[in-house]
């Protein structure tokens, strides 16, 4: 859900939460204005009767019959009433109903009490609720005012009785029915229906001109994830200036500074980069001559010693300054390799190629020093499987795996084995070269692909190029600009298992 939904869904919850609210309050307010103007009418009425009749109760020991005849005059006045003459213990004596009560029906007292005190006292309450004898599922406006006799009986305390009325609402007559509905159906539903139209269109409006600035912000975002920063900063820097000073303007001037700088950053980090690969690349280029040369002179004179007794000592220094010139100049050439491979420019040259066949060929280059260390060398993959077909810069997937079986065999002892296999996993294909050799240790795995890490001593190197890390760094490099990706799998004393993985065509 988008947040102008959102903020639609809210708007309207709230409008509507709110006409509830409101039609809930206006149906009680109205409630309690009738309750207390019929409250007030039938205290106003008590106080005339009982100031007309205050001994209602002497008449109905007389004439019982006479005495509801009396109340039901009264009533001429207050058709919407009834009117009970209660006794002390709130027995009804006599009444104007015409329902049928139980002999000896008694009404509750305090309820009674209730209002004859609030008849006297208004700020107990606005109305009093108590019983209708002739409807008791359901409470109603009532009024009451004590009654007391002529002659006290000795010892009596409190009222004698109570003249006790109950405000009852007659049903509407069927004519006013039909005008309500009408008034409702009408006039009443075309009010409702042009405030919500008009509540409509001003949310509408409203959520509008909020989520109007958000989603510019967020096709701004947008934008920088599809262009990144340079294109994101040129078109920031193309478009209107931001007005206004609210948070969401500041917020997206605070994004258009992010971006400005971040690109600035971009821009010097991408400078020193190139700066660093032109750098390693023209070392290198300018380290391969003085390189070459002396491992020219150095094999020269180890040739010109060959046989000679007298300088068997210095063939033996000879000797180690040629290895190390050797180390030197793979190190110098895996730098400019890897100064060449970053380069963004760079593009693969690809052909769909049998990843087995090219794996066969890579085993019988490595076949006979495998057999002068005596190791085994495993052929690359099973006829019988399907054809493991991807494509490949020959080149330099050639030189990823003669760079993983260089490194397999340095670490494997005579009476070892060496696996290369190739196969298709799904939309995979996978590149195995194992060994069982000394491994790998644990503190070692993580930092593999670090370039110029130093792997531990009794551990394979992390890769096979001057012992410096460089070798697996070609490695992962060649697979990423395949598509792919390496993992190493390794633990001392169980060999190690370097897998390259590349899409498959």
């Amino acid at each position: 859900m988008t947040l102008r939904q959102r903020l639609a869904l809210t708007v309207f919850l709230t409008g509507l939460a709110t006409a509830v609210g409101v039609i809930v309050t206006v149906v009680l307010a109205f409630q309690r204005f009738d309750h207390e103007r019929s409250w007030e009418r039938a205290n106003d009425f008590l106080g005339r009767a009982v100031a007309l009749h205050d001994d209602l109760l002497e008449q109905h020991a007389r004439d019982p019959e006479g005495t509801v005849a009396l109340l039901r005059n009264l009533l001429l006045f207050e058709p919407d009433t009834q009117l009970y003459l209660l006794a002390g213990d709130g027995t009804v004596l006599a009444r104007t109903g015409q329902a049928e009560l139980a002999p000896g029906f008694k009404v509750k007292l305090a309820p009674v009490r209730e209002a004859v005190a609030v008849a006297s006292d208004r700020r107990r309450a606005a109305y009093v609720m108590g019983d209708d004898p002739e409807h008791m599922s359901s409470d109603t406006v009532v009024a009451a005012r004590a009654l007391t006799r002529a002659t006290i009986a000795p010892g009596a305390g409190g009222a004698a009785g109570y003249l006790y009325l109950v405000c009852q609402k007659p049903p509407l007559p069927p004519g006013q029915l039909e005008l309500f509905r009408s008034s409702l159906a009408g006039p009443a539903l075309g009010a409702i229906v042009a405030v919500v139209l008009a509540a409509s269109l001003l949310a509408a409006w409203i959520i509008g001109a909020v989520t109007r600035p958000l989603r510019v912000l967020s096709d701004e975002v947008a934008r920088a994830g599809r262009d990144g920063f340079e294109g994101a900063a040129k078109a920031a820097a193309e478009a209107a200036p931001i007005r206004g000073d609210d948070e969401i303007a500041r917020l997206r001037r605070g994004f258009r500074g992010l971006l400005e700088r971040l690109h600035a950053q971009w821009d010097r980090l991408r400078r020193l980069d190139h700066f660093r690969r032109e750098g390693v690349s023209n070392l290198s280029h300018d380290l391969r001559s003085p390189l070459t040369a002396t491992t020219a002179c150095l094999e020269t004179l180890d040739a010109r010693w060959a046989g000679d007794a007298a300088h068997t000592a210095d063939r033996e220094l000879l000797q180690v300054a040629l290895r190390n010139t050797h180390n030197a100049a793979r190190l110098v050439r895996s730098l400019g390799d890897l100064a060449f491979l970053d380069e963004p420019a760079y593009r693969l040259q690809t052909a769909q190629l049998d990843v087995g066949e090219v794996l066969d060929d890579i085993a019988l280059r490595f076949a006979e020093r495998a057999a002068q260390q005596g190791v085994a060398l495993d052929g690359p993959h099973d006829p019988a499987a399907p054809v493991p077909v991807a494509a490949l810069d020959v080149e330099l997937f050639e030189r990823a795996v003669a760079n993983l079986l260089d490194n397999a065999l340095k670490h494997t002892p005579p009476g070892g084995h060496v696996t290369l296999q190739a196969a298709r996993e799904g939309a995979e294909v996978v590149v195995r070269v194992a060994d069982d050799g000394a491994g790998i240790a644990a503190a070692d795995l993580p930092h593999l692909f670090d370039r110029f890490y130093q792997a531990r001593a009794s551990a394979a190197p992390a890769g096979g190029e001057g012992g410096r890390g460089l070798g697996l760094a070609i490695v992962q490099r060649i697979a990423e600009l395949h598509g792919g990706r390496v993992a190493v799998r390794s633990a001392p004393g169980q060999g190690t298992e370097v897998t390259i993985r590349l899409p498959a065509a």
